[in-house]
């Protein structure tokens, strides 16, 4: 029986925790962290956790002083060990308020723990490249939010829901100005003339975790680097693009459309920062 922590208590995944009046399930009043654990380590935890307390300072959540990254590391290995997937996990916290309505809100914060197995092929690139597209019918806001990733994941999931209809693996959300914010799950890279290029925070992405890091390392390998606006064009323009999470690292992106894309580029960038990781 595979078990959930819940506010530090372990217990059946199937047993109900959460009140009709958690503004998490109301309003989407949340954060989240998805992580990968991997011989017993959470990669870039100290990413992960900067991150969400960062995420919830925003957000004006009360934080208890027992409240810590480190009490959730020792709660995340527990229940890895309890579910029996500390040698390879993906892992998401979840985050909520308390209970109440819009105003008489109870500022306390309401914290689950998941985690399941992972198999090996996400330590791997893929073979066979993704085929992605558009979503048409939402927009995400650049505002000093989008780059949390909040419980508030209305646009992702209909794009989802759009990508399986389509028969495509992902789809591309975009942002109010009509420019690529990011992915139902991913970070969006694309590569032109060697250059690797993605959209900055201002556009509206998710601040990835593992966008941060392979960052750092392309700039410090002197790759040329760029974070700016990026628009379908410039996507159909590109020689390759590849997609980035902290689950599956970095996948290639094979089409898009009509358009067909090669991996030469992509291949070594996995090949020096995945693959080490995973190592």
């Amino acid at each position: 029986m595979s078990h959930i922590c819940f506010n530090g208590k372990v217990l059946p995944a199937d047993e109900p925790v959460l009140l009709a009046s958690n503004r998490g399930y109301r309003y989407g009043d949340g954060l989240f962290e998805t992580m990968k654990l991997l011989k017993g380590q959470i990669l870039f935890a100290a990413d992960h956790f900067e991150r969400l307390f960062a995420g919830l300072s925003l957000l004006h959540f009360e934080i208890a002083p027992l409240f810590t990254k480190e009490k959730l590391i020792q709660e995340i290995l527990r229940l890895c060990q309890k579910n029996d997937c500390e040698q390879m996990a993906r892992v998401r916290l979840s985050v909520s308020r308390g209970i109440g309505g819009l105003y008489d809100t109870d500022r306390r914060l309401n914290w689950l723990i998941e985690s399941w197995p992972l198999n090996n092929t996400v330590n791997t690139i893929n073979e066979n490249g993704l085929i992605i597209g558009v979503y048409p019918d939402a927009r995400k806001s650049c505002d000093k939010f989008s780059n949390l990733k909040s419980a508030n994941f209305l646009p992702y999931s209909m794009a989802a829901q759009y990508a399986t209809a389509n028969k495509l693996n992902d789809c591309l959300v975009l942002n109010t100005n009509g420019f690529i914010a990011d992915s139902t799950i991913a970070n969006v890279f694309i590569i032109k003339d060697n250059a690797v290029t993605t959209p900055a925070l201002t556009e509206g992405c998710v601040s990835g975790i593992f966008r941060r890091n392979l960052l750092h390392w392309l700039r410090r390998e002197k790759y040329t680097v760029n974070e700016r606006t990026l628009s379908i064009q410039d996507m159909e323009n590109a020689d390759e693009v590849f997609l980035t999470n902290a689950i599956h690292g970095i996948r290639w992106v094979a089409g898009y459309s009509h358009k067909a894309f090669v991996n030469t580029k992509t291949l070594e960038i996995y090949k020096g920062f995945a693959q080490t990781i995973t190592a």
